[in-house]
């Protein structure tokens, strides 16, 4: 049991409420928190607080799994305002831990906009809601050692692979530019089965060329098993999510680098058609 230490898990969505199971599951005193009413969190409606304010009077450590930057914006500051409750209602919350995944600078940048006794860790993690469900994504850490200490025994509920980058923001670095060669490899295998289909090659010779040949990526090695291979492109889906991503790196970078591939790779994967 693991009673010591109050978890909540704010932002219960498809990664969110598989990762606050798999914490209660291992023992944790954990806590959910969503915009969305307790009634639709299922067997885990119990452990749903809807209230920010006992939220954050609750968990001494916070894992952010809101969306975006607007999200984590509202979740911390604004219409929830889960730090600045904190502070005026008594809040413990102790360390945020960002499993979102964000610009780098934004996470850096949050840093110095932390209250007094608040720490940052950024945790993104990688995998599928199916791997979240089977408590088996992988991590990408960037922290004080300590702090990343504290987490361990969180993480290693969750997921099986941990990987510590460095000081703040290197855990999202690496998570932004792994999605970066991720969207790419998306975006080119549906565009090479696109073309295969207007020249008239069979789709699933071609991937098997492809797996056993030069051209072998994930995504195209595991096109039948990937949940959103065949999607096309909307705002809130996995295909959407990619693009979040690749904008988030290039928020990370300099002018002269954000130009060329990755500006093209966004516009593939906005023009995806279901298939």
């Amino acid at each position: 049991m693991h009673d010591a230490v109050r978890v909540g898990i704010a932002g219960c969505g498809r990664m969110g409420l598989p990762m606050a199971r798999a914490l209660a599951t291992a023992g944790f005193d954990v806590r959910g928190f969503d915009i969305r009413p307790v009634t639709e969190f299922g067997a885990f409606a119990p452990r749903m607080i809807p209230d920010p304010i006992e939220f954050a009077s609750h968990a001494e450590i916070v894992f952010s799994v809101v969306r975006d930057q607007r999200q984590t914006e509202d979740l911390l500051f604004d219409d929830q305002a889960l730090l600045a409750r904190g502070q005026t209602g008594g809040g413990a919350i102790r360390l945020v831990v960002i499993s979102s995944t964000l610009s780098p600078r934004y996470v850096r940048d949050l840093v110095g906009r932390l209250p007094d006794g608040v720490r940052l860790v950024d945790a993104p993690m990688s995998g599928a809601q199916v791997a979240a469900e089977e408590a088996r994504l992988s991590f990408m850490l960037g922290g004080r050692q300590a702090d990343l200490d504290l987490i361990d025994p969180m993480l290693r509920a969750m997921g099986t692979k941990f990987h510590r980058m460095g000081g703040i923001g290197t855990g999202m670095t690496a998570k932004v530019l792994n999605n970066v060669a991720a969207a790419t490899s998306t975006a080119v295998v549906r565009r090479v089965l696109d073309w295969a289909d207007r020249l008239e090659v069979d789709q699933e010779r071609l991937l098997a060329v492809m797996h056993d040949s030069s051209g072998q990526t994930w995504f195209g090695s595991n096109f039948d098993a990937i949940e959103f291979a065949r999607d096309g492109y909307d705002p809130d889906n996995t295909v959407g999510i990619l693009v979040k991503d690749v904008e988030s790196a290039l928020d990370a970078l300099a002018p002269e680098d954000r130009a060329g591939l990755p500006e093209a790779v966004i516009e593939v994967l906005l023009g995806l058609t279901p298939r």
